[in-house]
């Protein structure tokens, strides 16, 4: 099967190769972290790493399960060591290895190991696991294609507006773009066992839920509703059937199980003007729009204002920033980004031209929050509208794809 390159995150291993410290993969099943190893391991070869000095287990395949006791684990593992020379060693799902923290923490205190491991859901990443190895791991947090590494996939670089119809439609995973070459009605059954695994394994299992119609009434009322302000009490008002005592207790830990398996997101807002961060009133948004329209539908497309939101919070995620909604007095930034340098702002829409009936306030309703805002930190809208880029007053207005294909320097 043909390989996407992941170069983003392959050049954050690169960087940290040979360094004492831990490199902790962790993203939703299937979006790519067995083949970034894979990918990291032709570079290590590549650039003069024998064969004996990588050691690479997939918990998930059958021929390691008796792997799974962290002590055998261990053993095997020692017993390959090479001596006197750096042995890398890659343990994919290790979350399947019981008190694997043990085992790793073991591992790390010896120099001539370099360890890179993965995991698909956030338990793994637990209180133990955080306790054992503070300050010995960096969390390296991995999502399906951006758009930019979907077109990488095609030769054929032209008609982006279809593309992109078809990166939401037929998913971001990157095995879907294998499927949809060959046959775009096999990726409902590709996304099916995606969802069900999830759902039954990562979730059910593990946090011992018994109600998986519940479960799925909460997942498609969350997917239904990205870009959508919500709170957990609204949420169980709107589930029916539910123990009305217990119905905030439930909701509440069943979106924690579906925030910790990755399949959905959680964003808090922040107060732009009195720079705090606030904990009501908070929206959710989809790991992969694809996934949505199997859950929903194909009339789940209608609301493309939301799903152009839900592209760009996952995009700005990729890039490094840590996203909040924003709030100034009583208006709205739909994306406040931050990172250790910067602050950008943004507006998301679908269109900011007059609509058919000539009303043109679009436009400056989507300014007016931005321009409320009197720090000197970028702003933006971006927008599916094909001017070029325009200029308001220092709040620029960009095609959304282009914002996608071409990276802010």
């Amino acid at each position: 099967m043909e390989r996407i390159k992941r170069e983003k995150y392959l050049s954050i291993l690169k960087n940290f190769k040979d360094q004492q410290i831990i490199k902790v993969i962790t993203g939703i099943r299937r979006c790519g972290k067995s083949t970034l190893l894979e990918l990291f391991q032709d570079y290590l070869k590549e650039n003069g790493i024998e064969d004996n000095q990588i050691i690479s287990i997939n918990f998930e395949d059958a021929d390691y399960e008796q792997l799974q006791d962290r002590k055998k684990l261990y053993e095997y593992l020692k017993s390959k060591l090479v001596k006197n020379k750096k042995t890398y060693i890659f343990l994919d799902e290790v979350q399947k290895v019981n008190e694997f923290e043990k085992t790793v923490d073991s591992l790390f205190i010896n120099k001539d190991v370099d360890l890179y491991i993965t995991g698909s859901n956030a338990w793994f990443l637990s209180s133990e696991l955080a306790t054992l190895l503070t300050g010995r791991y960096i969390e390296i947090k991995m999502l399906p294609l951006s758009f930019k590494e979907y077109m990488s996939a095609f030769e054929d670089k032209t008609d982006l507006s279809r593309k992109f119809r078809d990166y939401l439609q037929y998913s971001s995973f990157p095995q879907a773009i294998q499927l949809f070459k060959i046959n775009p009605d096999n990726i409902n059954l590709f996304l099916d066992g995606i969802c069900n695994t999830i759902l039954f394994k990562d979730v059910m299992q593990r946090k011992g839920i018994t109600d998986k119609n519940t479960l799925e009434r909460v997942i498609k009322y969350l997917y239904d509703n990205i870009g959508n302000r919500t709170s957990v009490k609204k949420i169980s008002d709107n589930i029916e059937g539910l123990d009305k005592n217990n119905s905030y207790k439930i909701v509440s830990a069943y979106i924690q199980a579906l925030i910790d398996s990755y399949i959905i997101y959680k964003v808090n807002r922040y107060d732009i003007k009195g720079k705090e961060f606030l904990k009501t009133q908070e929206k959710y948004y989809a790991v992969d729009i694809g996934l949505r329209y199997y859950m929903l539908g194909q009339g789940s497309g209608r609301d493309m204002g939301h799903i152009l939101e839900n592209v760009v919070y996952l995009e700005l995620l990729r890039r490094g920033y840590e996203v909040y909604i924003g709030k100034y007095d009583d208006l709205e930034v739909d994306f406040v980004a931050k990172n250790s340098e910067n602050t950008i702002y943004y507006q998301v829409a679908l269109t900011t031209r007059e609509d058919t009936e000539g009303n043109s306030g679009i436009l400056e309703r989507e300014l007016y929050p931005l321009k409320k805002i009197k720090d000197n930190y970028p702003k933006y809208i971006l927008t599916l509208d094909d001017d070029l880029v325009a200029d308001f007053d220092g709040i620029k207005k960009i095609n959304i794809l282009d914002w996608l294909l071409n990276e802010e320097k």
